[in-house]
């Protein structure tokens, strides 16, 4: 059957080496897809009326890629594998097996290696995967540059599931407020490692090969070994919860966090629209960050729940915080006010655009150390508006 889509595509410039191979639905919109240099090799699948493939990209090298609702910014490979509902910002990369679902965005030159399962995991620019590496329900930052980046050592793994069926186990690497100045020191998890999430890691910080860490380190610049468990058989026990602090507070500060995300990506990230295609992608960022927010607000909301069955206690204390924590996450996701802090900075990036271009790595670079303080207090006043009414 001939599919009008691709004959569509191609007459319009892009390339496509083998064309019978390749499916694209009818959902899919070719105003959609870049006619400037964009590559889409045999054995593809394009699905789905959200998909967006700017300039300079290509899909498929290394073997056949499944897209579906999934937006590709500008000079970004993905090499083979299956992407759902993921947002890459552009000049990023990333192998062949990917296994990448709802709610992952790459910011500007994120990578990956092959075989990588990602889903609600959320990596700020040149933050880099390795291979054989599980990372969903993960928020990551750090580094200056491609040469100074966070990075994940092969075979790593975020254990994400609990014994007792929850995942109220988001884990954060580094934070957001600073995260986004581009300037904070690059976190390194050592390969053949792990974390039980719900677990957050300061800025600088190494985590040695083979460690599973299950605590947090919120110091800055340390060095982590997780030791492994002695050989124990004791009477299993279901719904009993002993860390419920630990659970609901760093879920608190993960969501705070993404949430004050939300406010850069509404006031900041549009500031660098520069045509149909560069639109079309920030609002991907943004709908993928709402939809993040939602997983782990609801995540949480079942962890609760689940403290009613504890057979030790009610964890009532634990069970009204998410109540109130509900009701003010609703309402700051809702806030549309901009406050003199966001006003301020907003017009220092402003200027920095009039002078350097719509380049965002570039004129967030360009900050002077005094303006990357602004945005950051602006952002952390956000995160902890909240943070101070919630943490038990």
């Amino acid at each position: 059957m001939e599919n009008n889509i691709v004959k569509a595509l191609i007459k319009k410039g892009i390339k496509v080496p083998n064309p019978e191979s390749v499916y694209i639905s009818e959902d899919v919109n070719p105003d959609r897809i870049s006619s400037e240099n964009v590559i889409i090799y045999g054995g593809c699948k394009i699905i789905g009326e959200s998909c967006l493939i700017m300039r300079n990209s290509q899909i498929g090298y290394e073997a056949p890629v499944t897209l579906e609702n999934t937006l590709v910014g500008e000079n970004t490979k993905l090499k083979g594998g299956f992407f759902k509902g993921a947002v890459f910002a552009g000049d990023n990369s990333f192998g062949s097996g990917a296994h990448v679902r709802e709610g992952t965005i790459f910011e500007e030159e994120a990578n990956a290696a092959h075989t990588v399962g990602l889903k609600q995991t959320i990596l700020f620019p040149f933050v880099t995967l390795g291979s054989l590496i599980n990372f969903c329900d993960c928020f990551m930052a750090g580094g200056t540059s491609r040469k100074n980046h966070s990075e994940v050592g092969s075979s790593f793994i975020h254990f994400n599931y609990t014994p007792n069926q929850d995942k109220a186990t988001p884990s954060m690497m580094g934070n957001v407020h600073h995260g986004v100045m581009l300037n904070s020191d690059p976190i390194f998890l050592g390969g053949q490692g792990g974390l039980v999430g719900p677990v957050r890691i300061g800025y600088g910080c190494i985590t040695a090969a083979g460690s599973i860490i299950r605590k947090n380190e919120l110091k800055n610049n340390r060095l982590i070994l997780g030791g492994a468990f002695k050989d124990v058989s004791i009477p299993k026990q279901f719904y009993v919860y002993k860390n419920v602090a630990h659970i609901l507070n760093n879920n608190i500060y993960y969501i705070a966090g993404l949430i004050s995300l939300k406010f850069w990506y509404k006031h900041i990230r549009p500031l660098f629209v520069y045509d149909d295609f560069s639109q079309g992608l920030i609002k991907g960022m943004q709908y993928n960050l709402d939809q993040c927010i939602e997983e782990r607000i609801q995540r949480l909301k079942i962890f609760c729940e689940k403290l009613k069955l504890s057979k030790k206690t009610l964890h009532e204390k634990a069970m009204d915080k998410f109540k109130l924590a509900d009701e003010i996450f609703k309402t700051e996701c809702g806030n549309d006010n901009l406050n003199k802090e966001g006003e301020i900075f907003i017009q220092v990036i402003e200027k920095k655009i009039s002078r350097v271009e719509k380049k965002y790595i570039k004129v967030i670079q360009s900050l002077e150390p005094d303006e990357c303080e602004k945005g950051s207090q602006w952002l952390f006043h956000i995160e902890q508006r909240m943070i101070e009414k919630l943490i038990i």
